[in-house]
């Protein structure tokens, strides 16, 4: 695994600009280590995540809005203020139903998310 080193001690989201990742999907990696990841996902109506899967653990918080949410064979409506968690090389995406962000906690972290 290729060494990244690690995020500023503090990182004003204000200060920093997002990266668009999708159709309706910008992100900002708010903080790291070889470890861990933060990263804030803004959706808008209608943006997919769509389904994939890959080796880290990953923690979830729903800051705001509403989504159509896929883990395994499973699929939930989450909301702002819950979470969920998913395990490694387990297929999930989500669809945004309202418009919001997602606080995901990768570990390790999440290499690709660098290039």
């Amino acid at each position: 695994m290729k060494t990244f080193g690690s995020s500023k001690e503090f990182i004003f989201g204000d200060e920093m600009d997002w990266e668009v990742v999708g159709v309706g999907l910008k992100r900002k990696i708010m903080g790291y280590d070889d470890k861990i990841m933060l990263v804030k996902v803004d959706f808008q109506v209608g943006a997919i995540g769509v389904m994939h899967e890959h080796y880290h653990s990953q923690v979830t918080y729903v800051e705001s809005g509403e989504y159509e949410l896929t883990i395994g064979n499973e699929t939930k409506t989450v909301k702002g203020g819950d979470s969920f968690y998913i395990p490694p090389h387990i297929m999930h995406g989500a669809i945004c139903t309202k418009a919001g962000v997602l606080i995901d906690v990768f570990s390790p972290i999440r290499e690709d998310f660098m290039e």
